[in-house]
This record gives structure tokens, C-alpha cells and sequence, in this order.
């Protein structure tokens, strides 16, 4: 049956699928046929879409056509246009039912190439890390940790020696140390044996002996005092 009203052209070899030719190993033949057979998927899910939108315009004449011959009394004619969109309905049901398959298998093959490229890398990258690991085994790893710790101690030696200080003297300091010592214990010991001046003790002043003199109009109580005050002056 022809659904799209015209003959059909003869199906010209895909660019994709002419041009994609393996030229490698079994992986690069695999990547190819997997891309030639998602093209593949592709066109005859886009040949279906076509298919879809024809049969659409179908049923659209059909339901006119109906709606004019009911119009016209001819109920028998019109049954058969409802009958003829029923059946394109059905066969669009189908279409959309293909159309999600097609898309089901280029999703996973598209998947699995993925994965495959994924593995692909991922054994690369293994590969790559043992001819690193090989180069780099841990004798290598240990001689030179080794040799990088003799460095730093001798690095560490040349500036202790660089830091050290230039004295022509420092060799004689206990020497000199103990004649300082012995200076220091001569000159307390002159200090200890020199004669202590005798302290002097301030004069004072003499005491009065003649009599204190008397006071003018004073009274019995004051003349007493007096008395009492030359007293103990005199026994001083």
C-alpha cells in the first residue's frame, strides 16, 4: 500500500553509512557499525514521523468528507469515512508504538557505546598508571628519599660550620675566666684585712653650770620648776 500517495523513490545509500567504513581493528569496526545502525534507527524513525503526519491529513478528509455526505442524507457513505479514520487511527497507534521502540534501541545503543568508550578510557588510564608505577618502583622511590636526606644533613652541616663565630680568643675564655676570678677573690680579700677607721662621734655641746636665770615676778609653782630643771641638768 501506498500511504504517501506517490511512488516511492529508491532508497539512496545513507552518507553515513557509505562513508563510515572500518579502518581500524575490531573496536574501530564496532564504533562504526554502532554509529551506521544509530543512523539507520534515526531514518526510519523520521520515515515513521512522515508516515504519522500523512495518515493525520487522512483522517482530517475523512471527518470533512463524513460531515458532507451526512449532510447530504448519505448516511451509508458516511459510515464508510468514519470507518476508514478508525482504521488510520489504529495504524497511527502502531506508528507511535514503532516510534517508541526505535527510540528505546538508539537510546540504549547509544548507552552502550557510551559505556564501551567509557571502558575504553578507563582501561587506557590503567594502563597509563602501570607504565608510570613501573618507572617510578619503590627501590627507585626509597634510594632517592635516601639520597635527598644525606643532602639536607650535609646542608645542615655547611651552615652550623658557617654559623659559627670567628674568635681567635674563644679557645683561652676558661683562662681568662679563672685569672678574672682570681683578681676579683685579691681584691676582697685586701679589702677584708684593711684597718676600720674608728667612728667619729659628733661634740656636744657643754652643759651649762652656772644658774639658770631667774624669772621676774614668777610664781612659788614656776620657781619649783626652775629648780627641778637645773637639777637634772647639773646630773647630766
Amino acid at each position: 500500500m501506498n500511504w504517501f500517495g506517490r511512488k516511492k523513490d529508491t532508497q539512496q545509500p545513507s552518507a553515513v553509512s557509505s562513508t563510515s567504513r572500518p579502518t581500524g581493528g575490531g573496536g574501530t569496526a564496532t564504533r562504526a557499525k554502532a554509529a551506521n545502525t544509530v543512523v539507520s534507527l534515526r531514518e526510519n524513525i523520521a520515515t515513521q514521523e512522515k508516515r504519522e503526519q500523512h495518515l493525520e491529513k487522512k483522517i482530517e478528509v475523512c471527518v470533512k468528507e463524513a460531515k458532507e455526505k451526512l449532510a447530504k442524507k448519505d448516511k451509508k457513505g458516511a459510515l464508510f469515512k468514519m470507518k476508514q479514520k478508525k482504521l488510520y487511527e489504529a495504524e497511527i497507534d502502531k506508528i507511535q508504538n514503532i516510534k517508541m521502540t526505535l527510540e528505546t534501541q538508539v537510546m540504549n545503543l547509544e548507552s552502550a557505546a557510551q559505556n564501551a568508550e567509557t571502558l575504553k578510557a578507563m582501561q587506557s588510564g590503567k594502563t597509563a598508571m602501570t607504565e608510570i608505577r613501573q618507572q617510578t618502583n619503590i627501590e627507585k622511590v626509597d634510594d632517592l628519599m635516601d639520597e635527598i636526606k644525606e643532602e639536607m644533613e650535609l646542608a645542615d652541616e655547611i651552615s652550623n660550620a658557617l654559623a659559627q663565630p670567628v674568635d681567635p680568643l674563644i679557645a683561652d675564655e676558661d683562662d681568662l675566666l679563672a685569672e678574672l676570678n682570681e683578681l676579683e677573690a685579691n681584691d676582697v680579700e685586701e679589702e677584708l684585712l684593711r684597718p676600720t677607721k674608728k667612728a667619729e662621734v659628733p661634740a656636744m655641746p657643754d652643759v651649762p653650770t652656772a644658774a639658770m636665770p631667774s624669772i621676774k615676778n614668777a610664781t612659788k609653782e614656776e620657781e619649783d620648776e626652775l629648780k627641778q630643771l637645773e637639777a637634772e641638768l647639773a646630773a647630766l
